[in-house]
């Protein structure tokens, strides 16, 4: 247990906790049982964590944060269940976040997050790392925040959703459907309407990386092509560049950590003719579409 100089006398620390010794525990919160609490965290007045959580080195807990809580799910049965909060992460006011459903399943938070006040996260979440959530996002259970997500203030996010690496979703927007990497996507319903241009230069991706994601950006949301034949497209140019017999403006380029998978083309030729897509028309918005993938929908504007 840590220093009792770092606790405050209305604290309660239970026996089986864990505290690092420069741990510090303000006023009237509260530790529950086999809690584990690393170097350099703090924890303003006010807190609870319950039993089964573990929060990493250098974290900030702001007051009146619940943290390890019992998920809210009628499948929950008491069975032991975990929550793992990482490194040097930003908890503030009265974020609630739940440990997870299912014996021995975690809710996973990883490192360096601003999680401001007011947000909730929902048994068996994983949330990677720089995530920046703010005020009164309400994440449900199930869901997949890659690394680098930003989220306006008051998002909805749906159960089992997946929200992809450098995404930005706008403040108040309703997500149902899973939001593709390096998109900004904003509404309700919910539309792709961008590259994150800002997001990916302040992650390091270069100049070309970025022609490359703008480029199938407008392949994906800003041509006459569903899904499936966009793919299809980038597929056949691929295999024809490969051969040498393609038309393209430039060389592909992919973002880090995308690796082969992650690799697009800058641009294609068209189905009719010999011309380079250049794409720069004016996307029209008469109608929408969304079309499922077998993990991922995507939501189109046409």
């Amino acid at each position: 247990m840590g220093s009792e100089m770092n606790i405050h006398p209305t604290a309660i620390v239970d026996p089986t906790a864990e505290l690092a010794a420069d741990v510090r525990v303000g006023p009237y919160s509260v530790i529950g049982r086999h809690v584990k609490i690393s170097a350099g965290t703090v924890l303003e007045s006010h807190v609870v964590v319950d039993e089964w959580t573990a929060i990493g080195e250098k974290c900030h807990i702001g007051p009146g944060a619940s943290l390890g809580g019992p998920p809210q799910d009628h499948k929950y049965q008491g069975e032991r269940s975990f929550l793992i909060i990482g490194n040097r992460n930003e908890i503030r006011e009265f974020v609630t976040i739940h440990r997870a459903t299912g014996e021995e399943n975690a809710t996973r938070i990883g490192d360096d997050n601003m999680i401001m006040a007011y947000v909730h996260i929902g048994h068996n979440c994983e949330i990677g790392n720089s995530v920046s959530m703010a005020n009164q996002v309400g994440i449900s259970g199930h869901v997949v925040v890659e690394d680098r997500v930003v989220f306006g203030g008051m998002v909805g996010i749906h159960q089992y959703v997946r929200v992809g690496k450098l995404a930005m979703v706008g403040g108040m927007s309703k997500i149902v459907q899973d939001v593709p990497p390096f998109m900004m996507v904003d509404g309700r319903p919910t539309d792709v309407v961008g590259l994150n241009v800002l997001g990916l230069r302040r992650a390091g991706v270069g100049a070309s990386a970025r022609a490359g994601l703008k480029q199938a950006y407008r392949l994906l949301y800003r041509s006459d092509m569903n899904l499936s034949q966009a793919i299809e497209a980038v597929e056949n140019e691929w295999s024809r560049r490969r051969s040498g017999t393609t038309c393209w403006r430039s060389s592909t380029a992919s973002a880090p950590g995308m690796g082969d998978a992650g690799t697009l083309p800058i641009g294609r030729s068209r189905g009719k003719g010999s011309r380079c897509l250049e794409d720069d028309r004016p996307p029209t918005t008469d109608h929408r579409r969304r079309v499922r993938t077998k993990q991922t929908v995507w939501v189109m504007p046409r």
